[in-house]
């Protein structure tokens, strides 16, 4: 869970001896430790044993859980001795570099409980780039708390970290926790509200957004949207917040995300040269420095398909105008790195090299520049530029052959793509041709993705396990990615099951209840940029939303099998707030709750132009 200027990481479980099990991670992205890099998150943990525990007359207080509560708060609720019921309720403080845990206590005896807290506790480290920093414990529970019968007490326990000469000063627990509440609000409540029927569904969409959103930390260079997860904060990538994130959040009206996201996009124009040198891979440090160690992932790809998608998606012109040079540098910059073959040339892909790449020219960044010049002829379209829109659509056409001739190729007896020339084993990333619009191998490629060669319990494998490769790492990304790909192939009826699956493996399996980066790397931590693409599942894949223009879209009603309807409102695009119903009897679309257009054809691309 994250506000702007903390993130907490809490564990939580019951021992073998049915107790109550806490630890605590707190990081603090504007805190930045030496060497300043990607890693230079200051944070302090709170083991099992270093937990404030409560006591009953120089005691522990043993706590037996009843039941966890997730709701974009953590709430704990656990049964003490002598009729002491215990609840704690963990969130992160909106704008203050501290995280809240709200203890109410609670009795039911007939006597008297006496009970007490520890004081704070103290954690210094040396110097970190902006001093020295202290990282507290620290609670407003009295000296000695006298519960009588029927009576209540709560108080607030506060992670916090500071710099030397900073003034502590703790916040208002119940304050926060009415702002934090509020944003859960805003992001689950207020923007692509989705509905199918199907609980586990409707509910894992909603914790996605709220996992895509919240993970937004404000920085020397203003808010920055980054993964989190232990590892990435106060920095941004190209695939995780330029590719993944932004367009997502383009579809929402969240100040505070776009907001982010055009910071992101903006960040990267300074490194845009005539000299045409590769984009860097993340900028990090609050945007102070970067980082570039595994070469050209093809960032420039990435950049072309996110921002074009980000623009048309919000349907600001004065946006689009700002990012459009950007947009034609990274189309210039991926014509420049097109191979005697026709297809777009990088070093890696965003997996930078963890798995086989010849580092000549792979399938994920020539799709990706695929649909970006397709998005982007769009763009130059909207904004009157149609020498760039012809010029981007001529290089698309061309493109698409090259990516037949150069990646197609028949694997396992599947009509599908090969990661690069020469490669013969089935990688997850042949689904990116079906998400951007190359269906000649469809039935081939939704074979091979759900064949036991890729698909396993956990999604797709990033590689299929062979002789040369015996990892059986999944990525969620890709795994995501290619549920979309299905869904953009009319494949509805088939992926469905897989997708609810998923949706019941992360919301309810052991590692809940968000999408994760990858397993065994990185132990499923839960990134943010994941979330966004599970939601783009929905709009564009199972809506199939495709933006045309700066002021209009299309979308393709279908009724999966087993899903009672379809609805989708207050969806921004184009400058609007739309809502879509689909049902067995059709579909309706309405424009800021007036409706604009019906019919009952479906699976059929229907255009929707702003009124």
């Amino acid at each position: 869970m994250s506000g702007l200027f903390c993130d907490g990481i809490i564990s939580y479980g019951v021992t073998e001896q049915e107790q109550l099990f806490l630890e605590h991670c707190f990081y603090f992205p504007t805190l930045r430790t030496i060497p300043n890099n990607t890693h230079a998150t200051y944070c302090f943990t709170v083991k099992e044993d270093q937990y404030p525990r409560l006591m009953n007359r120089g005691t522990k207080v043993l706590e037996r859980p009843l039941r966890f509560t997730l709701d974009g708060t953590l709430l704990v609720e656990c049964q003490g001795e002598n009729g002491l019921y215990i609840t704690r309720r963990f969130y992160p403080t909106s704008a203050q570099k501290c995280f809240v845990e709200q203890i109410t206590l609670s009795s039911s005896t007939d006597q008297t409980l006496t009970l007490s807290l520890p004081s704070y506790t103290c954690h210094t480290i040396g110097r970190g780039t902006k001093g020295v920093y202290l990282a507290e414990i620290s609670h407003t529970a009295n000296d000695m708390i006298e519960l009588k019968a029927g009576e209540s007490y709560t108080f607030g326990v506060f992670y916090s970290a500071r710099i030397a000469n900073e003034e502590r000063i703790l916040p208002d627990a119940r304050s926060e926790l009415d702002k934090r509440m509020k944003r859960v609000e805003e992001l689950c409540d207020d923007a692509l509200v989705f509905r199918s029927g199907i609980e586990e569904l409707d509910t894992m969409t909603r914790f996605a957004k709220l996992r895509a959103a919240e993970s937004i930390f404000e920085t020397l260079s203003g808010k920055f949207h980054s993964p989190g997860g232990r590892a990435y904060y106060a920095a941004i990538w190209c695939n995780d917040q330029i590719e993944y994130a932004g367009p997502h959040f383009a579809m929402t009206a969240d100040t505070t995300a776009i907001d982010a996201s055009f910071n992101a996009y903006k960040a990267y124009i300074p490194f845009m040269s005539e000299s045409y040198h590769r984009l860097p891979s993340s900028i990090i440090a609050e945007g102070l420095d970067i980082w570039e160690g595994a070469g050209d992932r093809g960032d420039a790809a990435m950049y072309l398909y996110g921002a074009s998608l980000f623009c048309l998606y919000l349907g600001d012109e004065q946006i689009a105008k700002e990012l459009y040079p950007a947009i034609k540098w990274c189309a210039e910059y991926c014509e420049r790195k097109k191979s005697p073959e026709g297809v777009i040339c990088s070093d890696t892909d965003e997996l930078e090299g963890r798995f086989p790449t010849d580092g000549y020219a792979n399938l994920s960044t020539s799709c990706l520049c695929y649909g970006g010049l397709l998005f982007a002829a769009k763009l130059a379209h909207s904004l009157g530029d149609i020498g760039n829109a012809d010029l981007y659509t001529h290089r698309a056409a061309n493109l698409k052959n090259a990516i037949e001739e150069y990646f197609g190729h028949t694997l396992h007896g599947y009509e599908t793509y090969r990661y690069s020339k020469g490669f013969e084993t089935l990688r997850a990333w042949i689904c990116l041709p079906l998400c951007m619009g190359l269906d000649a191998r469809a039935a081939g490629t939704l074979d091979a993705m759900l064949s036991p060669y890729l698909w396993t319990e956990e999604g797709m494998l990033t590689c299929e396990i062979s002789s040369e490769n015996q990892s059986n790492t999944i990525w969620d990304r890709s795994t995501l990615y290619g549920i979309k790909s299905a869904f953009i192939a009319g494949a509805g009826d088939r992926i469905m099951p897989f997708f609810l699956a998923y949706c019941r493996k992360r919301l309810l399996g052991e590692r809940v209840p968000y999408a994760v980066e990858a397993y065994p790397e990185g132990s499923m931590r839960h990134l943010s940029g994941e979330s966004a693409l599970f939601v783009r599942i929905i709009t564009e894949g199972i809506f199939g939303i495709v933006p045309e223009s700066l002021t209009s879209f299309s979308f393709v009603p279908q009724l999966p099998k087993g899903i009672p309807f379809l609805k989708l409102s207050s969806l921004h695009i184009c400058g609007s707030c739309f809502e879509i119903n689909i049902d067995a009897q059709g579909w309706t679309v309405s424009c800021e709750g007036v409706s604009i257009a019906q019919g009952a054809n479906m699976n059929e691309r229907i255009v929707i132009q702003k009124p």
